[in-house]
């Protein structure tokens, strides 16, 4: 099969879809790899780096998209791509479609088949394609919402830790998940005291038994939540439902429980967003502020560390890859249960509920398309 490893587009996102590690195994595999010039260059990869594995590099985007049977991102295609994608082509990516109608309808009109990273699914429910950057996620929203506690950065001023003598910050954690746990073990790490809360009882039981002292671990409610926001000074709100978009845990009326200049950092925002004031942001702009609260809500978090990221990204996505090139999308999604979770669109059809729930669209179950 020709697969085509296309370079990242969305502002400030430098990871890539594969690594020339990958690459090589791919061709060890039987097939060819177009790669566009300068896709790697952000995660430290060189074209060079590329063609040493045995890739071809082009120098545009529409020339993979033309020739390839398998295109290949980290982000979601941008409103410019939408027209390049065709009938027949696979298309391997996070895709979060529950939160953004625009991008489903596009891909409902190319024809393609669209497999998303976030909903494969293995048979213990968990994600393996969004554990690795929900690990990367977590513990870079504690990075950055220290940083925006700053001062300078119009925040509190209040250092996550404390020093001796000083009370260290208070972080809320709302999802007990991969995001919400490593999040709570970069602040406990830091020396923050942290509540975590989730809903399922066994989670946090789980968490209980492996979480520092310095962690505490309560039942999720909205009374819980608001009973203790005026106590925080930052909120990471990681709250997912796969393939669907996230609910508001926090909503408008409630910054006002807050203290000025604490922080919400939504990790959820790729679903849409966990708090009520949420919209997406970027890399170059991250923060805004509403009602004195400051919030922090970059949609690729894991791009700001692309060394890490997509090494990260290719050890969990090439086995995939490997069985869709070797077998084409159909026989991989009809042998492996897990892709066929992933399948969010074929040929106009869109074949994941919780996306036609959000939008109201059509809805054919995967089997008819399989």
């Amino acid at each position: 099969m020709l697969v085509g490893i296309l370079k990242e587009i969305k502002v400030k996102e430098n990871r890539v879809s594969m690594t020339p590690a990958g690459v090589a195994t791919m061709i060890d595999h039987g097939h060819q790899i177009l790669v566009e010039k300068n896709a790697g260059n952000g995660s430290g990869f060189s074209d060079e780096q590329y063609v040493s594995a045995g890739a071809v590099i082009t120098e545009t985007p529409a020339e993979i998209y033309e020739k390839c049977e398998m295109v290949m991102h980290v982000k979601e295609p941008q409103p410019s791509e939408y027209g390049m994608l065709r009938k027949g082509q696979t298309l391997f990516t996070y895709l979060h479609l529950a939160a953004d109608e625009r991008q489903t309808k596009a891909l409902l009109d190319s024809g393609a088949t669209c497999i998303a990273y976030e909903t494969i699914q293995k048979k213990d429910k968990s994600l393996p394609l969004l554990t690795p950057m929900s690990e990367v996620a977590g513990r870079m929203a504690v990075q950055r919402g220290a940083v925006a506690l700053e001062a300078t950065n119009g925040g509190l001023g209040r250092l996550l830790g404390g020093v001796p003598g000083t009370d260290p910050s208070r972080v809320l954690v709302i999802g007990g998940g991969v995001v919400g746990t490593q999040a709570a073990k970069m602040a406990c790490g830091l020396g923050a005291q942290v509540y975590m809360m989730d809903l399922n009882l066994e989670r946090i039981r789980y968490l209980s038994d492996i979480m520092p002292g310095n962690c505490f671990i309560k039942m999720s409610s909205r009374q819980a939540i608001l009973d203790v926001l005026p106590e925080v000074d930052m909120v990471i709100g990681a709250v997912l439902i796969p393939g669907t978009k996230a609910p508001f845990v926090i909503r408008r009326e409630d910054l006002s429980l807050m203290k000025e200049g604490s922080v919400l950092v939504d990790v959820s925002i790729d679903q849409g967003g966990c708090f009520e004031t949420s919209k997406p942001t970027t890399h170059e702009d991250p923060t805004y502020v509403v009602d004195g609260v400051i919030h922090y809500c970059v949609a690729n978090i894991p791009g700001a560390v692309p060394l890490t990221s997509t090494m990260a990204l290719t050890n969990a996505t090439l086995a995939y890859a490997v069985q869709l090139a070797d077998k084409g999308w159909h026989k991989a999604c009809v042998e492996n249960e897990e892709l066929k979770l992933g399948l969010n669109v074929h040929d106009g059809k869109l074949v994941y509920k919780a996306v036609s729930d959000a939008f109201n669209l059509p809805y054919t179950p995967v089997e008819e398309v399989l």
